[in-house]
């Protein structure tokens, strides 16, 4: 229970930052511009149930993509580290990627936008699947933990989807200095996050390069 807790705590500040909704939100809304509140709500529907899709399966399958491909564990936290690092990098710049809207092409676009880019990469991006295999791997055979990230994957999309659903009036609320104030807290959070997932890997690869080190010299 004493782990539970903190790995609990880790999944959900960790997720919600990179499934990062609150910044989705002005994005969201300039790229469905124009349309109908029955068409946004099929598209925040869609586009957090294809991220949750998406993330299960890197999740259960990342391991084995590991073996496959024969990479180890650490040189994968370092990696992730670094992307998680990036994007948090950028939401402290405060920085959106507006898309425009074509009006005369709502329909079809809004197939489209409900998948990429809002389902991916912006709901689930490369920072959100490392960050989830490696919670996957922290949870080693403890079922519980399995459980634990599993749930929590399954909360924030479905925050996801009211904060979305409630977007506009949201985003009304906090003002575009709200809305940069709240980006920037959540960057600063996963830079500190994804420090500790690159020192993670690298410690146990510098150990083991000392250690071949004094045999070596021995």
């Amino acid at each position: 229970m004493e782990t539970l807790l903190p790995y609990a705590l880790l999944c959900l500040t960790s997720l919600f930052t990179l499934a990062n909704p609150l910044g989705t939100m002005p994005v969201f809304l300039t790229m469905t511009q124009g349309m109908s509140e029955q068409q946004r709500r099929f598209i925040v529907k869609r586009a957090t149930i294809t991220a949750f899709i998406i993330l299960i399966v890197f999740v259960f399958a990342g391991q084995f993509i590991f073996m496959f491909f024969g990479i180890s564990t650490n040189g994968f936290r370092i990696a992730g580290g670094v992307i998680i690092f990036k994007i948090g990098y950028d939401m402290l710049q405060a920085r959106y990627t507006h898309v425009k809207l074509n009006d005369s092409e709502i329909k079809t676009y809004a197939d489209d936008i409900s998948i990429t880019p809002l389902g991916i990469p912006m709901l689930c991006g490369p920072g959100a699947i490392a960050n989830a295999i490696v919670l996957m791997s922290d949870a080693g055979d403890s079922w519980a933990m399995k459980g634990v990230l599993i749930g929590s994957i399954a909360f924030i999309y479905i925050l996801t989807y009211f904060i979305l659903r409630a977007s506009t009036r949201l985003v009304g609320a906090l003002g575009e200095t709200g809305n940069n104030v709240m980006m920037r807290l959540m960057g600063l959070l996963l830079m500190v996050i994804a420090v500790e997932c690159f020192v993670g890997g690298l410690k146990p690869i510098l150990s083991d390069i000392i250690k071949e080190g004094v045999l070596m010299a021995k």
